[in-house]
């Protein structure tokens, strides 16, 4: 996709981090936003501060683990602008630490809900309207390094889901030569408040008690915290997305020095040897 001038862009957890960062660089290139979070006053306030840049713009408040909120999102985008160009399935949570076997069926329906249902949901409601559209396309859906490291609890089980889901999309849309792209963005540690996501959880997922001592996870929420704050700006992470739109290109890895990190994982699986175990990263 080259062209963005008038054309549509929907971007989920739009409101703040990644994903505001992505709808303030759609619109530095002429085009039309649409923001959907399900924080309310944050996504107001992002509304408002893109049109006072002019931007032509579209607040739309979106649980993106219901599919008839993603259903609603995708006709207020259709009768407000008349078609969708590209679509940032961006909307991401994290917090639940501990083993996999020990987090609660809550930690997993929340964080499996926003990070792997919210993309499917994405897809499986806007994907047909832009191969209807017959015009050309781009498809983001934001997973991590996680999804392409050994795994890390419930986080790695959604983010090395989301990008077989995203490669899955690639090849079916190469094949049918579709004018569609898809990318898959895969970010290290991107100053963003993703680890405070738990002021967004539904009161009907909430944690019911720590699955590991209150101390340790404290100490591990700081460690997050501060890898966080040291990371890369959303808006370099922003300018990253575009040029793998304009470029069509799959993979977007945000952090060459990690490499080596899906460099291990891949040589242990073709060497048949195990992997090295970490804390983090």
């Amino acid at each position: 996709m080259k062209e963005f001038r008038d054309r549509v862009a929907v971007v989920t957890g739009a409101a703040s981090g990644i994903g505001r960062a992505l709808a303030d660089r759609f619109a530095a290139e002429g085009m039309k936003v649409v923001l959907a979070d399900v924080e309310e006053d944050a996504l107001r306030l992002a509304e408002a501060e893109l049109r006072e840049k002019s931007v032509d713009v579209l607040a739309v408040r979106t649980d993106v683990s219901k599919p008839e909120e993603i259903q609603k999102l995708a006709q207020q985008t259709l009768d407000a602008f008349g078609a969708v160009h590209i679509v940032c399935n961006n909307a991401g949570v994290a917090g639940a630490w501990g083993q996999a076997w020990a987090n609660t069926l809550d930690d997993w329906n929340w964080i499996m809900g926003v990070n792997l249902w919210g993309v499917i949901h994405g897809v499986r409601t806007f994907l047909p309207i832009m191969l209807e559209q017959g015009e050309e396309g781009h498809v983001v859906n934001t997973a991590s390094l996680a999804g392409l490291m050994p795994g890390r609890g419930i986080y790695g089980v959604t983010k090395q889901a989301v990008v077989a889901l995203s490669e899955s999309l690639y090849n079916d849309l190469k094949v049918m030569e579709a004018k569609i792209g898809v990318s898959v963005l895969c970010p290290g540690w991107v100053d963003t408040n993703i680890s405070d996501a738990g002021r967004n959880r539904p009161a009907g997922l909430a944690r019911t008690g720590d699955v590991i001592p209150e101390a340790q996870r404290e100490q591990m929420e700081t460690m997050v915290r501060n890898l966080l704050k040291t990371g890369l700006q959303p808006s370099a992470v922003a300018n990253q997305v575009l040029e793998a739109i304009q470029e069509d290109r799959l993979y977007i890895i945000t952090h060459p020095e990690m490499d080596f990190l899906i460099k291990e994982r891949f040589d242990s699986i073709l060497s048949r040897t195990n992997p090295t175990a970490r804390i983090l990263g």
